[in-house]
């Protein structure tokens, strides 16, 4: 085969992925290949009806680590900056304490490992990443309604209207996004249940 047709086969094979409407490029490689490709929604959301995973056999540690390493100082910013800041990575935090819980609830403290963000969209959210000796962990508080969300409040009296209502808070994460070559972190803003209150209505007898 000569030289000519060799690259006349590299174009016309680049034109056919360009043109196919399902392509997505391939993430940055750093140094090992990738074991982690890029999905709309991770293989985790399978086994859960949240919108988070706390387990991931996918997870890219290995890419994200390396990645780690080759952004060290910009990335340790962007950390210190996210623990410093409670306003910025908790949205009111300060509103639980004038909550009235006439609604039972549990409560737990999780470190996802794949969430969908404000946006509607999954992201790889950094936890338990190891890099120069320091490990990076994310954790959020979250509380969720024992009973289902509409039901009357079980703690108040029947003459009045009442109803148990979830209510949500704000986190801001630090993702990893493969597919950034420049700088392949970012933070983004989840959502995620804060607690379970109560709305009480009119008094009817």
């Amino acid at each position: 085969m000569s030289i000519h047709l060799v690259i006349f086969a590299a174009l016309v094979i680049g034109v056919f992925a360009s043109a196919d409407p399902n392509y997505k490029p391939r993430p940055p490689q750093y140094g090992a290949p990738p074991r982690y490709e890029y999905v709309e929604i991770p293989h985790c959301a399978k086994n859960t009806t949240k919108s988070w995973c706390l387990e991931d056999s996918e997870y890219p540690q290995h890419e994200i680590q390396q990645a780690f390493d080759e952004h060290y100082q910009a990335v340790l910013a962007f950390y210190k900056d996210k623990l410093a800041s409670t306003e910025n990575s908790v949205d009111g935090l300060d509103k639980l304490n004038d909550e009235v819980y006439l609604c039972p609830s549990s409560t737990d403290y999780i470190r996802p490992l794949r969430a969908i963000n404000v946006d509607g969209k999954w992201r790889t959210i950094i936890n338990n990443v190891e890099s120069y000796g320091i490990k990076y962990t994310q954790t959020a508080r979250v509380e969720e309604c024992d009973v289902v969300v509409g039901t009357p409040c079980p703690l108040v009296e029947s003459c009045y209207n009442s109803k148990c209502i979830q209510k949500n808070m704000f986190h801001r994460f630090l993702v990893y996004n493969p597919y950034d070559e420049n700088f392949p972190f970012a933070i983004e803003k989840f959502k995620f249940p804060g607690s379970c209150g109560c709305v009480v209505g009119a008094f009817h007898p």
